[in-house]
């Protein structure tokens, strides 16, 4: 039933998200239909039009932190410390250190480095020396940044994108291929799927796979402030994010990690690992359209979803639940929904379709892996997670979206779409357990 090449199975995850520390949870709160969208605490948002996110308390972390691998922290960022704890979950799971040959290990993680501070820009700025005629013109006095310590060498190993797929390897002892990306919204799912696509070609026989990311910074809340991407108009910040709703009106940003033990089946087998799920199929694709919006008529998605599913060697009316994209922009939510109508025709009616960014906001480079994780689990469960915040139906948007409650359900083949900013488009192709 899988793509070509050898079956890939999942047989650890673990998560960090707003809602939990770890899957399940995370997973209990969202079944409950809570939400994990509150007012920042990481910084004073006071003067900017949206001051809500979602952030992992910081005692979940803290609490399943140990003394391994301490020699990694001061290259750790807070994206990096969620990471290691999730891959940590997902590497107890599936007893990933029983694995004798590391070399066939691999790391493939979507994560886009660490955020700048505005206290760490204002350390240096006073090393800036103008041109006396034009002081926008001018030079840095390094030999100064260097010698009153303005700049922190390890910020600069912190800011590097690839340094959570780094610190994983050598925390993890993962001697295979290492796999960094970088592709927005998109980049959790499309560490899965690469991953995949390593172990079927026998490149691998196991991946850590997944996302992290920490954004909520002054500065990494500002690009989104002046692109007006982020929610400003909400009554609480728990009824804030709103997929498919007609008043949805911008996502929220959030933080948190995900992470996958992907195995060949004949691997996880041969030693005994209990199989969670699977992943069938993986397709992605680039919508060349615009770095801030969709293709109109989804056609970035469309090729993502049809790929995915043609890699499952599966027909579209297989699949019986759709983990959506679903931001709770304006625009991305109608057009995935044309984009699901297009690829599915009549069967689209029929598909529970729900996001759970309206409990967790949008994790960004996280969102991918935390999203098929909770797919996963649902199928696990035989049960649907909801959209919740779904009061006003909008025209555009008028497919099933699983509204406020959770659904008991069983189904054993799920899409999970991630689409990020940039066109960058990817769509997992999921398999309960005993899809075989």
């Amino acid at each position: 039933m899988a793509g070509s090449g050898r079956r890939v199975v999942i047989t650890g995850y673990g998560a960090m998200t707003p809602l939990g520390g770890d899957v399940t949870s995370t997973f209990d709160a969202a079944r409950e239909g809570r939400s994990g969208i509150d007012v920042v605490r990481h910084f004073d948002p006071e003067k900017l039009p949206c001051r809500i996110a979602g952030e992992v308390d910081d005692e979940w972390i803290a609490s399943q932190e140990n003394g391994a691998g301490r020699r990694l922290d001061k290259f750790s960022t807070r994206g990096v410390r969620m990471m290691r704890v999730a891959v940590s979950q997902a590497a107890k799971t599936a007893r990933l250190g029983e694995v004798a040959e590391r070399r066939r290990i691999g790391v493939a993680l979507g994560s886009h480095g660490d955020h700048p501070q505005v206290e760490e820009l204002l350390r240096i700025f006073p090393f800036w020396k103008p041109d006396s005629s034009d002081p926008l013109q001018g030079g840095w006095d390094i030999e100064g940044i260097k010698s009153r310590g303005a700049y922190d060498l390890m910020t600069f190993f912190r800011r590097k994108s690839d340094v959570a797929t780094s610190v994983v390897a050598l925390d993890f002892d993962c001697r295979g291929p290492m796999v960094s990306i970088c592709s927005a919204c998109a980049a959790g799912a499309q560490a899965i799927g690469e991953s995949v696509r390593l172990i079927r070609d026998n490149k691998a026989d196991v991946m850590v796979a997944g996302g992290c990311e920490a954004p909520i910074t002054y500065v990494g809340f500002l690009g989104f402030v002046l692109l007006t991407a982020l929610v400003e108009r909400y009554e609480t910040p728990q009824s804030a994010s709103r997929p498919f709703d007609r008043r949805r009106n911008g996502f929220v940003m959030s933080e948190g990690a995900g992470a996958m033990i992907l195995e060949s089946y004949e691997h996880a087998r041969a030693r005994g690992a209990e199989i969670l799920g699977e992943v069938l199929g993986y397709g992605d694709s680039s919508d060349a359209f615009r770095i801030t919006d969709m293709h109109p008529r989804g056609l970035g998605a469309v090729f993502a979803m049809k790929k995915a599913i043609e890699d499952a060697q599966l027909a579209p009316d297989a699949v019986e639940y759709i983990n959506a994209h679903g931001t709770s922009t304006p625009k991305n939510d109608s057009t995935e929904t044309r984009a699901v109508k297009e690829v599915f025709g009549a069967h689209a009616e029929k598909i529970p379709i729900s996001s759970n960014k309206s409990m967790i906001g949008h994790t960004i480079g996280a969102a991918g892996a935390v999203e098929a994780i909770l797919a996963v689990e649902g199928m696990r469960r035989s049960e649907i997670l909801p959209t919740i915040n779904y009061q006003n139906r909008d025209p555009k948007c008028d497919l099933d979206y699983v509204p406020n409650e959770t659904r008991a359900q069983a189904h054993r083949v799920a899409l999970s779409n991630s689409f990020g900013f940039g066109g960058q488009n990817a769509c997992l192709c999921l398999g309960g357990p005993g899809i075989a």
